[in-house]
């Protein structure tokens, strides 16, 4: 089902302030619906309750306006909520909850499916359809917030974009997202609490760089060698190991923030002390944190877990070498926590959506 009409969500303020004018509106009228929109995060004009029914209707019938529904939810014993948001075309996407110590995480999607096929990952089954629009990044983390405070009476403190997708191949949405994110007419957050993780797109890391982004940024590495990464993932062959890092070097020359390496840990694939050396041969290069992630497996994965012993091995030597790493524990062990599993299973993906 396509959009009918244009989304409001998609007009800046002073866009919706020219269309008030136009109808022969109160300037102050502007003000009231885009607080509608993003500080309270209505769904329907309905709800507009400060409008007169007439101006409710005009907008009904001129502006196209719907949140997400929640159309599948899991909750793991370790308390992460896992949803799969229903988007008014029908479309299905994925969103995380993750409670920590000491944090409450959103992890949200930018895109429906992905083109990059990343072996590891069960959103490479599904077929890229489209990107999501800013409005429906900006509802799941809405959504997720809700959540935190319903189940935990916590609020929500940190997004990271590494849902389903590749947000830098959405580029200009995330980025207007995350404006209204942090925008005191939005959700207010600061962008300190936010984290982009991409697959590796030098040129566009370069671009983010360019645009002086105050939010962090993750690469998905998971290999120190090019031929090992582009057997995991086919974008390495474009976008090489030697690009990458001189891509990061100026994103920190330019703003002064250290990127995060992530490195999901794979049984007898990665997880050897050559593999450790490669990887802090690759982090000398550039200033830089690193998280070493536990593999949480997809359904008829290749791929399976590193046992604790390797975990254990690996992590040491990058100690040894002073090399500061963090430990990512896998969640959501119980339920469909890896990325794309619970959205491969829900009755609302269709069949087009994945791939043969």
């Amino acid at each position: 089902m396509k959009k009918p009409l244009p989304d409001i969500r998609n007009l800046s303020f002073s866009e919706l302030e020219s269309w008030f004018k136009e109808q022969g509106e109160p300037r102050f009228r502007s003000k009231q619906v885009y607080e509608w929109l993003w500080k309270k995060s209505v769904t329907s004009f309905t709800e507009m309750s400060n409008l007169s029914l007439p101006l409710r209707d005009k907008l009904s019938t001129s502006f196209f306006l719907q949140g997400l529904e929640v159309a599948d939810m899991q909750k793991s014993s370790d308390r992460t909520i896992k949803s799969a948001f229903k988007l008014y075309d029908g479309s299905v996407v994925e969103g995380v909850l993750i409670p920590t110590t000491n944090r409450m995480t959103a992890c949200v999607s930018s895109q429906i499916g992905c083109s990059l096929t990343c072996k590891f990952c069960a959103t490479g089954k599904l077929k890229l359809l489209r990107n999501l629009d800013p409005g429906e990044i900006y509802d799941q983390v809405v959504v997720i917030k809700r959540q935190s405070e319903k189940h935990y009476g916590i609020p929500l403190s940190n997004i990271v974009y590494m849902g389903m997708g590749e947000p830098l191949l959405n580029y200009k949405n995330v980025l207007k997202s995350i404006e209204m994110i942090t925008s005191p007419d939005g959700l207010g957050m600061s962008p300190q609490r936010i984290t982009v993780s991409t697959a590796g797109i030098a040129k566009m890391i370069k671009q983010l760089a360019d645009d002086h982004v105050k939010f962090h940024l993750a690469l998905s590495l998971h290999a120190a060698n090019d031929e090992k990464r582009s057997q995991i993932m086919p974008i390495n062959e474009s976008n090489t190991l030697e690009s990458l890092s001189e891509a990061l070097l100026y994103f920190y020359d330019k703003t002064g923030t250290r990127p995060t390496l992530e490195y999901i840990l794979f049984d007898r694939f990665n997880d050897s002390l050559q593999d450790a050396t490669e990887l802090e041969a690759f982090a000398r290069k550039v200033p830089v944190k690193i998280n070493i992630i536990e593999y949480n497996p997809i359904d008829e994965g290749e791929f399976r877990k590193a046992s604790d012993e390797s975990l254990s091995r690996f992590t040491s030597r990058l100690e040894s070498r002073g090399i500061i790493v963090n430990v990512r524990r896998s969640r959501g062990k119980d339920i469909d926590a890896a990325c794309g599993q619970l959205a491969n299973k829900n009755d609302a993906v269709s069949e087009v959506t994945r791939k043969a």
